[in-house]
């Protein structure tokens, strides 16, 4: 992707300082098989800050997926959270249950789910899907103040009003996903999970997504992950940037600080795969397998397709450490 688009950041890398929105500790999320656990997520921390946007990325089968999926209480069996904490305004996401799940869910958190296509009714109207949401939290509406808060919601996402009586068949892919967002945005939760939202989009749509979501961050102060591989995608669109290999995360820093100068020998091999206009270069690839998920070696996770590797990376799991201001990575070739 190669369009433009600008926000703004502070230098701590969060927007308007250290409020912390969302708190993720040492979150763990098991598979459950016959020959053993897969650790899809395994003790994975990070931070979400007040009106920030913060990008998930990696391979496919790295765990981010699955991150936004127990932070939403989704994860479907075999799968379970075993252990960790999601802090939310206070409230702990992983123990809580029933009618508390369902107040917190679209009231403080959303999701932005990767196939817009898939994921609106086809036989109801964009107006009902979105006052289904509103009415199921807040009870039922005068039609009149109903409508007109509707048809305001498309308009924040770049709807015309006409979009209101139209059944989803009838929108473009880009109009889809945008009838996405504004529904995830109806009740203004504190943060909003977008879950890949350009993958099926040209480019020229995953701009306009793109332009969506920044400015629904700037117009209503929400705090956002976005989950996705297109690294520069994620270079014009978040604030920091947040690296998962095998279920943990290697890095995690402001994004200009992270295209600037990566530190984890990963982080480096996903920036230098983006293809660049200005020059040919041979294709950087990564070479080597991902170990089994059942059973982690010991060491670094990323021991096995490190070119930098040492014995120490064999023996101990490198803790993540605060290496610059908010970039943080865990490496042993640091220390």
């Amino acid at each position: 992707m190669t369009v433009s688009m600008t926000h703004t950041v502070g230098s701590d890398g969060a927007k308007n300082g250290s409020d912390v929105v969302l708190d993720v500790r040492n979150l763990k999320v098991y598979y459950a098989t016959p020959t053993g656990n897969v650790r899809a997520v395994d003790d994975v921390s990070f931070q979400v800050y007040d009106s920030e946007i913060v990008g998930l990325v990696g391979e496919s089968g790295c765990g981010k997926t699955t991150t936004a999926m127990a932070i939403l209480r989704l994860v479907q069996p075999p799968g379970r959270i075993t252990g960790g904490q999601i802090l939310l305004d206070g409230i702990d996401l992983a123990t809580i249950q029933g009618a508390d799940l369902r107040d917190v869910r679209w009231n403080k958190m959303a999701l932005i789910p990767q196939g817009a296509m898939n994921s609106l009714n086809p036989v109801m109207r964009i107006h009902k899907q979105i006052a289904d949401a509103i009415q199921t939290h807040e009870g039922r509406k005068p039609a009149k103040e109903l409508k007109e808060r509707i048809i305001n919601l498309l308009a924040t996402v770049g709807l015309p009003s006409r979009v209101y009586s139209m059944y989803p068949h009838e929108l473009s892919g880009g109009m889809k996903q945008r009838a996405c967002i504004a529904m995830a945005i109806a009740l203004h939760p504190a943060i909003v999970i977008a879950d890949e939202p350009t993958s099926a989009l040209d480019v020229v749509v995953q701009r306009v997504v793109g332009e969506t979501l920044l400015d629904v961050k700037e117009r209503l102060g929400v705090s956002m992950i976005v989950i996705g591989h297109d690294m520069g995608l994620m270079a014009q669109l978040v604030d920091r940037l947040a690296v998962m290999y095998a279920g943990r995360m290697v890095e995690i820093s402001p994004v200009e600080t992270v295209f600037d100068e990566p530190l984890h020998p990963y982080t480096q091999l996903l920036i230098e795969s983006i293809p660049s206009i200005k020059e040919r270069k041979p294709l950087k690839l990564t070479e080597g397998l991902t170990h089994d998920l059942r059973n982690p070696p010991p060491g670094c996770i990323f021991q096995l397709r490190c070119p930098h590797v040492t014995d120490i990376c064999r023996e101990v799991n490198p803790p993540m450490r605060e290496l610059r201001t908010r970039h943080f990575v865990a490496c042993h070739l640091y220390e």
